[in-house]
């Protein structure tokens, strides 16, 4: 397969569109009053999706480009406090601004043409740069898709 055709597809899988939803686009119009509502005690509310999605991503790209990165303790640190109630506008934003951050590091990732996209990582035990955007890639849109899902159980789904 030529390089640019499987760099455009992962850039695809990433950004999202296509079959899979993107990130804004799960997010659109939601009600603040619903960020932290869980429409049942056993299901995730779309804060707690958010920032495990935010966390797992942060976690996978540091691990790429990183040596030195120490991963979150798993699972309490990729899953924010179940007790947040109120998710204030700027907490709200600065984590989908980090979620943007990484995606977008993982993104240029793929565009450097000078990195084998196959070849592995010098510090990630035989793990390849195809495996883990292809990881990044797999559980935004897992766990995305859940984000619909939390937002229907509550009526908050266009």
């Amino acid at each position: 397969m030529n390089n640019d055709i499987l760099r455009n597809n992962l850039m695809e899988l990433l950004k999202g569109g296509s079959a899979h939803l993107t990130m804004k686009d799960a997010l659109k119009d939601l009600a603040q009053e619903n960020r932290a509502k869980r429409p049942s005690n056993n299901v995730h509310s779309v804060w707690e999706l958010l920032v495990h999605i935010k966390t797992a991503q942060e976690d996978i790209y540091q691990y790429t480009i990183d040596p030195f990165w120490k991963s979150p303790k798993w699972p309490d640190e990729y899953w924010p406090p179940k007790d947040q109630v109120d998710i204030p506008d700027e907490l709200w934003n600065e984590t989908i601004k980090n979620y943007k951050s990484d995606l977008n590091g993982l993104i240029k990732l793929v565009e450097n043409k000078d990195l084998n996209l196959l070849s592995d990582i010098p510090h990630g035990e035989g793990r390849t740069y195809l495996r883990e955007i292809l990881l990044a890639a797999d559980h935004n849109s897992h766990h995305i898709g859940q984000i619909v899902v939390v937002r229907k159980m509550l009526g908050d789904w266009k």
